[in-house]
């Protein structure tokens, strides 16, 4: 199947924030989605941004019923590592269904580890979820383990009033 990839820009926003909702929905998380499209101008495209991003593309005459010819993104940030170094931390990695199995995801994965090789990165790092597997085999059969599984570590989050209290002196 003929596709690109290329940076995302803030027209791009919109598409984004669309299958933000998709990727939520596969999940099972959809009533977990507070950011849109307004969210993703500014935090990805002002002068400090907070995330980076890439699309998939198909020509015209490949768009979907509903008339999208954006069909996979990847959401990516800088980080460090006190051990490693730098590192690229990859959000989310989504590719509309219907697309699937054609190299689409493993296209968007390989710019993610591009851009980072480039920005002096050592290592990927990103989250999935213990149910799909599909996506487990593909990131394992790709060189990528399981943090969890081989080191012990988990991801651990605090917000919403857990995060106020914590920031209170």
């Amino acid at each position: 199947m003929d596709f690109s990839i290329r940076a995302a820009n803030v027209e791009d926003c919109k598409d984004i924030a669309r299958m933000i909702t998709e990727l939520a929905e596969y999940e099972k998380m959809a009533d977990h989605v507070k950011v849109n499209q307004r969210d993703l101008e500014q935090d990805g495209f002002s002068k400090n941004p907070f995330f980076h991003g890439i699309m998939a593309e198909v020509p015209e005459q490949h768009k979907t019923k509903e008339g999208h010819t954006k069909i996979g993104y990847a959401l990516y940030f800088y980080s460090y590592s006190s051990w490693k170094g730098r590192a690229v931390y990859m959000e989310d990695l989504y590719v509309m269904p219907e697309f699937r199995g054609k190299g689409i995801g493993k296209a968007l994965m390989s710019k993610v580890a591009q851009l980072g090789l480039a920005a002096g990165c050592n290592q990927l790092n990103f989250t999935v979820l213990d149910w799909n597997k599909s996506s487990l085999d593909f990131y394992l059969s790709q060189g990528c383990f399981d943090v969890t599984a081989n080191m012990g570590y988990h991801c651990m989050r605090c917000e919403g009033e857990a995060l106020e209290h914590l920031a209170q002196p």
